[in-house]
């Protein structure tokens, strides 16, 4: 699906923005790093609140991941 793949791609860039390895993101994101690879590469349907700890630690708000998302 097109959304969660371009979600996946702006999470990848900011974290690799900030210079965090998927494991360290995942850690202080508290997800597992193999569910979280899977979010970059748009594999997961990530819930909100999971969304929101992933902006927490790219320090980042939700707009910055996603405004203008295709539908």
């Amino acid at each position: 699906m097109a959304l969660l793949i371009e979600l996946g791609r702006r999470i990848r860039l900011r974290r690799k923005a900030i210079g965090l390895t998927q494991e360290a993101l995942a850690l202080a994101a508290n997800v597992d790093r193999s569910y979280f690879g899977a979010v970059e590469r748009g594999e997961r349907n990530v819930t909100f609140i999971t969304l929101c700890r992933l902006c927490n630690a790219l320090e980042c708000d939700l707009a910055y991941l996603t405004n203008d998302l295709p539908d």
